[in-house]
């Protein structure tokens, strides 16, 4: 069964917010596949995941590249099902949806204001399909996340 958590962005952006989430995976030892259809967030996400932390980086390389397949970051422009690092968690970092993502252990699904009715669709999809566990988390002013409606 595939686990999906949406995550709703309403003092974050996605660069600020999956540095901590992609912390979380690679410490289970496990690897994540971002998606991000636009060139221009997949340079922001790859600078934040440099720069998150003043001591440490987040270890990562962008889809295509030689070195993809030993990356426990990867990121991508779309999704591929069988990523070349073979990750089972993957992040869709510009809000859109793509039902290849049920394909993963587990799929992320960070969208702003702006995504809203997308995401609200989206859940009613999920919430009709078998083999799907959903979560929602939501950010509080003072930037915790906190799972509800």
């Amino acid at each position: 069964m595939a686990r999906v958590d949406f995550y709703r962005l309403t003092r974050d952006p996605v660069e600020r917010v999956l540095p901590a989430i992609a912390t979380r995976i690679l410490g289970a030892g496990d690897r994540l596949l971002v998606v991000a259809a636009p060139a221009l967030q997949r340079q922001a996400i790859d600078e934040a995941l440099w720069t998150h932390a003043p001591a440490s980086f987040l270890p990562h390389g962008a889809a295509g590249s030689p070195d993809e397949e030993i990356e426990p970051i990867l990121i991508a422009g779309t999704l591929d099902p069988s990523p070349a690092n073979r990750a089972r968690h993957v992040a869709l970092a510009d809000g859109e949806w793509r039902d290849e993502a049920l394909g993963f252990d587990r799929a992320f699904l960070l969208f702003d204001n702006s995504r809203i009715d997308d995401a609200r669709a989206t859940w009613r999809k999920l919430s009709a399909t078998e083999g799907a566990e959903i979560h929602f988390w939501k950010q509080d002013e003072n930037g915790r996340w906190a799972e509800g409606p």
